[in-house]
């Protein structure tokens, strides 16, 4: 085993190992917490909040009622919504009732929507409607068998939730009219539930949780298969990580976190959601971090102790002119992930809340978290840290063996976090896993003396925009679709705001083909981030001699 030389960049407390044995199943995590902290908030969303009791009395009449569909232990039940109350207690009752839990990104397209439906054989999908359209477009051509319908207003009470609902589909305009006959109601679900039995099925740690879809080297999204225990290691991983900081909240006072980033992603679902639940403690559910106001309007409510964020929003917010109508003195511990951390936005960041960003590192395929800057640390290293307790990182070279010291090398990971697999794709599986079990991410990096890892260029042509990922592949087949198109590259170049941003590079088969038609047809078959900002018209494209484009030579 490679030597950690990494444990004694610790912070003192922090131990080198946890222990995943601790829960034999995330229901059994949750299911101490909504005993241990019944009376607590678990969750506060649009001045509502709701009780750990409360969260574990829907989630468990949701589970009734998922069971009384007839779906067997191990089925895929995906759910596709922003942050919202109903998400939590989905997650749980999915979880709960025996089933897998399919992250959805609720900004999918139709054809991307179809694909994991189908991919995932999910039978059943927990929806709010404001996307109902997306899968009414679809859904014949999936195993979808069962629709549970949400509105943004179903956990806010009668009066308040019916006017949410009003102005969600009337002012604002959110809801596209939609037909999905037979689909239920999520409250009707829970009434129903209520009415039913809930029989407990016998979980073990090897029982599959999630699919957490990624698009992996090959552009296709694939589902990383998470195992109870690869969540339950990452969620021990990451209190006993931020455990230096968090003990400096006051005795008596709940630890209360901010979750901007979208739940379907897997750094909120751990990061947030699971440790949360895990500690007791109060999450903030921001719908859409994308207004500015309405996330500082919300803050400005709170005492809060943890922000994970990616740098984009960090970025925003601290550049926004309300920032200063939140008070940040209470803030313990600032994450950064999902992308890179800018040296200016962490600088700004620590002067205007004088709490450090903590760059940290992670991937679908790893529960997410596998190296993280001490929560301690009070300036910006530009590294993405050490690994955090039981896990091991080296860099190996295309053979599998290890660089030498000083070496740039692909980044492996071995530790209790790391997936399972790709769901029901063994050969992807073998292309990513070493005989002796370390996961190749595909991410070149470099390693210091003390052990700080940091990622100096990446291997595949994955294009990384504000912390999602973009496959080339997956927006050239899209774009190779498009009328008047010959043949198209997608590459990623540098970007502000984002990090990185995608360009697409078209050679015309039909000279009348214009840059609006290629962006509208790419809007109606991609989501939001994966549509190109640059689109250039060129007679051809640059190939080696075998005829394999050269993308590297389009990014200039």
């Amino acid at each position: 085993m490679t030597e950690r030389i990494w444990l004694s960049s610790y912070p003192p407390g922090v131990p080198a190992d946890i222990d995943p044995g601790q829960y034999r199943s995330l229901v059994a995590l949750m299911e101490e917490s909504f005993q241990k902290y019944a009376d607590r908030t678990a969750y506060s969303f649009m001045g509502q909040e709701i009780s750990y009791a409360r969260t574990d009395a829907l989630s468990r009449a949701l589970a009734a009622y998922l069971q009384g569909l007839g779906l067997a232990k191990g089925e895929r039940v995906a759910i596709m919504m922003p942050n919202v109350p109903q998400y939590p207690v989905a997650v749980a009752a999915i979880l709960r009732a025996g089933y897998v839990v399919v992250n959805v990104n609720p900004l999918y397209t139709p054809r991307e929507l179809e694909h994991q439906l189908k991919d995932s054989g999910a039978k059943a999908i927990i929806i709010i409607e404001n996307f109902a359209k997306t899968l009414e477009q679809c859904i014949a051509n999936t195993p979808v068998q069962h629709v549970v319908l949400c509105t943004m207003g179903d956990q806010l009470g009668l009066l308040k939730g019916a006017v949410v609902n009003y102005v969600v589909r009337h002012v604002k305009k959110l809801v596209p009219p939609f037909q999905l006959p037979g689909a239920v109601r999520f409250n009707d679900a829970l009434a129903q539930g209520e009415r039913g039995a809930f029989r407990q099925p016998e979980l073990g740690p090897d029982d599959v949780a999630l699919l957490q879809y990624t698009g992996g080297t090959t552009g296709v999204a694939k589902g990383a298969v998470l195992l109870h225990r690869n969540v339950i290691a990452n969620v021990l991983q990451s209190e006993a990580w931020n455990d230096p900081v968090m003990k400096k909240v006051p005795a008596g006072e709940q630890i209360t976190s901010v979750c901007a980033l979208p739940l379907y992603h897997i750094f909120a679902f751990t990061v947030n959601m699971m440790l949360s639940m895990r500690n007791g403690g109060k999450t903030i559910l921001i719908p859409n971090p994308r207004d500015l106001p309405a996330v500082l309007k919300e803050l400005a409510k709170h005492r809060f102790h943890s922000f994970p964020a990616v740098n984009t929003l960090f970025n925003a917010l601290a550049h926004h002119p309300d920032f200063n109508t939140v008070d940040w003195s209470n803030l313990k511990v600032s994450v950064g992930g999902g992308m890179a951390v800018q040296g200016a936005v962490a600088q700004l960041w620590l002067e205007k809340t004088g709490c450090p960003i903590c760059e940290g590192y992670g991937l679908s395929e790893t529960s997410p978290s596998v190296s993280c800057n001490p929560v301690t640390s009070t300036e910006f290293t530009g590294t993405i840290g050490v690994p955090i307790p039981s896990t091991v990182m080296k860099l190996i070279d295309d053979e599998g063996r290890e660089v030498a010291p000083g070496q740039p090398g692909e980044i492996a990971i071995q530790g209790p976090q790391v997936m399972a697999g790709y769901w029901q794709r063994p050969d992807e599986t073998a292309k990513v896993m070493t005989a002796d079990g370390f996961f190749k991410t595909g991410d070149i990096g470099v390693v210091d003396a003390r052990g700080f890892f940091k990622i100096v260029d990446r291997k595949k042509d994955m294009i990384l925009v504000s912390g999602f990922n973009v496959y080339p592949n997956e927006v050239e087949e899209v774009v190779a679709g498009c009328p008047g198109v010959l043949e198209c590259a997608a590459v990623g170049v540098p970007d502000e705001r984002s990090g990185e941003a995608v360009k697409l590079v078209i050679v015309k088969k039909d000279p009348a083909l214009t840059e609006a038609q290629v962006r509208e047809f790419c809007k109606a078959n991609l989501t939001g981030y994966k549509q190109p900002k640059l689109v250039e018209f060129r007679s051809e494209l640059p190939k080696t001699p075998v005829g394999k484009i050269l993308r590297r030579e389009l990014r200039g």
